[in-house]
Parts: C-alpha cells; sequence; structure tokens
C-alpha cells in the first residue's frame, strides 16, 4: 500500500530545472501534499486537526494524553528525492490501514503527525515545525523569518489560514505524545553492507547551519582594475575551500556550502555582497569549534580583499541520543534488527529531549538522499510499513 500511495503523489511538485522534488511549506505541491494526506487520514477515520504552528496531526482514539504519535514531514529540499518525508508519511498510512485490517484496537490513542518545514528549504531553519512545538525557537523569531522572495513565515502561514498571533510554543499538543517513532529512509549505505531492510535509529550527531555574509563594493567588471576591487566573492570562495580543509582533518566531519547568493548577481557585475551557508556536523560534539575555525578563515580572506564578513547562526543542534529502553523495545519487536547512527538531522531528534523518541530507517541501495538518485526497494518499502505496525500495534497495547 506504501508504493502505491507514494505513486499518488509522485507528479506533485516535480522540479523540472533541478530534477527530483521542490516541494516547501505553504507553497502549492506543499498544500497539495497537505490536502492529500487529510484526504487519507479522513477515509481512515481519522479525526484531523492543525495546529497552531501548521502542523497536521490525525487521530485515531483520544487525543492524549500518552499517545503513540508516528510520522514525518511532506516538504523537501530544492530538487530532493521522492522518499525523504513522505515515505514515513505513506508507511503511517498504510500501518493504520494494517492495524484496521487485523483488527487491532489501539488501548491508548495513536496519531500520525506531518511536520511543518522540515528541510528548511524555505525559510531555512531545518525542523521548524517541531522546533516551535517544544519551543526550540522563539515564536518571534519565526515569524520574522524570511524566504527568498523576501515573504515571512508569518506571512505564508496567514496565506494558508493559520493565525500568525498564535504561532509558538505548544506544551498542550507536546504533553499529548507519549512516544514518537519516525520512519525513514536510510540516508546513506549503512543497511546495504547489514544486509537489513530496516534498522532502529540511536544517534544523530550534532550539526547546525550558519550565514556568511561578505560586503565589498560592487562595481564594473570591465572598467575596474584587479587591483581596485574589493570584491567579496573572492573570500567567499576562500571559505568554502577552507571549510572542505578544516573538516577533513577532523574525524568524522562534514562541512558543507551548498548555496551561495551574490548581490546583484549579474555576470558582468563584482558582487557587492555574497552570503553562503554553512552546513557544519561533527560526531564528537565540536561543530561550534569547527565552525568557529572556518569563521577564523573567513575573517581572515575577507580583511584581505579589503572586505567584512559577518557570521550568523541560524541553528544548532546538540549529539541526540534516542531513547534506550524504547530502542530496545523496537529491537525486540522487529526480532534484532541492527541500529544506526546517522549525520541526518530529524523531527524525532528534536522532540527527543523532551518525549521518549525513536527512529526506523527503511535502506537504500544507493545510499544517496537530497538528490533524484535517493532510492528504496518496493520490497523494502512494505517491509518498512510492515515493521512500523508491529511497533505501533506494540505500544498501544
Amino acid at each position: 500500500m506504501t508504493s502505491a500511495l507514494l505513486a499518488e503523489i509522485g507528479d506533485v511538485g516535480r522540479d523540472r530545472t533541478r530534477g527530483g522534488y521542490s516541494r516547501h511549506v505553504f507553497d502549492g505541491a506543499e498544500l497539495e501534499l497537505r490536502t492529500w494526506f487529510l484526504a487519507h487520514a479522513r477515509r481512515l477515520g481519522l479525526d484531523t486537526e492543525t495546529d497552531r504552528n501548521g502542523n497536521l496531526w490525525a487521530w485515531w482514539g483520544g487525543q492524549g494524553p500518552d499517545a503513540v504519535v508516528t510520522g514525518s514531514h511532506l516538504d523537501s529540499v530544492p530538487g530532493g528525492g521522492a522518499f525523504d518525508g513522505p515515505l514515513g508519511v505513506a508507511s503511517a498510512l498504510a500501518a493504520v490501514r494494517a492495524l484496521r485490517d487485523r483488527g487491532a484496537v489501539p488501548g491508548r490513542p495513536l496519531a500520525v503527525v506531518v511536520f511543518a518545514e522540515e528541510e528548511g528549504g524555505r525559510f531555512g531553519v531545518p525542523c521548524l515545525g517541531s522546533r516551535l512545538l517544544t519551543g526550540a525557537i522563539g515564536a518571534e523569531a519565526a515569524r520574522r523569518l524570511r524566504d527568498q522572495d523576501g515573504r515571512t513565515f508569518a506571512e505564508a502561514a496567514a496565506g494558508a489560514g493559520l493565525d500568525p498571533d498564535r504561532i509558538g510554543a505548544d506544551p498542550g499538543a507536546l504533553g499529548r505524545i507519549g512516544r514518537f517513532v519516525e520512519l525513514h529512509v536510510e540516508q546513506g549505505r549503512g543497511l546495504v553492507d547489514l544486509g537489513s531492510p530496516v534498522a532502529v535509529g540511536s544517534t544523530v550527531i550534532a550539526h547546525g547551519r550558519w550565514r556568511f555574509t561578505f560586503t565589498g563594493q560592487g562595481n564594473h567588471a570591465g572598467a575596474t582594475l584587479l587591483r581596485d576591487r574589493r570584491d567579496p566573492m573572492l573570500p567567499a570562495a576562500a571559505t568554502v575551500t577552507a571549510a572542505r580543509e578544516l573538516a577533513a582533518a577532523a574525524p568524522d566531519a562534514r562541512a558543507t556550502v551548498g548555496r551561495i547568493v551574490p548581490t546583484p548577481g549579474g555576470t558582468n557585475v563584482i558582487a557587492s555582497t555574497v552570503r553562503l551557508w554553512l552546513d557544519a556536523r561533527v560526531p564528537d560534539g565540536s561543530t561550534h569549534a569547527l565552525v568557529e575555525e572556518v569563521a577564523g578563515a573567513a575573517r581572515v580572506a575577507a580583511a584581505a580583499e579589503g572586505c567584512t564578513v559577518d557570521v550568523r547562526e541560524e541553528s544548532a543542534s546538540d549529539t541526540v541520543t534516542f531513547d534506550a529502553g524504547l530502542r530496545a523495545e523496537l529491537g525486540g519487536v522487529l526480532g534484532g534488527v541492527p541500529e544506526l547512527a546517522t549525520g541526518a538531522g530529524h523531527d524525532a531528534a528534536i522532540l527527543a529531549p523532551h518525549v521518549p523518541a525513536a527512529m526506523l530507517y527503511v535502506r537504500n541501495p544507493t545510499g544517496i538522499s537530497h538528490a533524484p538518485e535517493e532510492f528504496a526497494e518496493p520490497a523494502d518499502v512494505e517491509r518498512g510499513a510492515a515493521a512500523l505496525a508491529d511497533v505501533l500495534e506494540h505500544l498501544c497495547r
């Protein structure tokens, strides 16, 4: 059933320029996916609601407390794959259908949740819906976030029918969650080597995003001699290289610059400013130390070109270890499947400091994610949904 559900949305949000999918919170594609989810949830007899932060909930039974909650997200990175997020949502719907077909009656409330803006593809902060729910980001800071067109999150939320004044921490909704399990496509290639279609998540390494803004002097590309330039593109380029070199010197660290925006962006124009975004992840928790090294290199390069640089943290998360007891329960239900650590962030990791949370991963034979080549075999997709159904039935007793 899960593969059939994914096929229903296979044409929603296709990116004809990048390949893959571009589905961002409150844009046309993501709103269409929200409608799709709510329609399927209602067909299953679930009671649906949208919370103050734009997260969708579908309830089987009352609304907590001590509910078992599963789900994921429907938004994507620009040009992302078909499985990152939607696999967890479709598998949750399929698991509920399987439980109904078995005649199972949950002994406690069961909910499927779709979190808003998990990727941060529109407003820059990942896991925004779960961060707002838990209070990990302030309401006013979230309302002020802007997309590339200058539209604020408050404006986009209002356009989707939310009240921007109500955005923020939601202890009532958080308090309904007893345990949370998120199913997700594997982002890496560990399960191929382990020979297993499913794994239980163990940890999420520390990670964050920082914005570097280099400021120089905009000018004419043909009329300005090299010696007279203050070109912010040069220190920006040096920072990209420094990030790679510094990360390579730290065990298993990752540093990535995936987005650079020059202003004004003309081919024959020396930029006046260049903004770049650094994604940094270090298993031993020293992410901020790595970023400070990169920032130091950026300051040296900027000064050499007569430019300035401003560094701002946009989001940061410490290493998360998922609840040991819940992991052991899931492993027992699933017959001792392997455990995997990941360098990818998830809503489950945002919830983990507040409620017992866990992850299930479904094998990705390509090892590729956040790209059109992301993949899971149909048989593994169905195995993942079946595993989730078994876990939910166990937890709901």
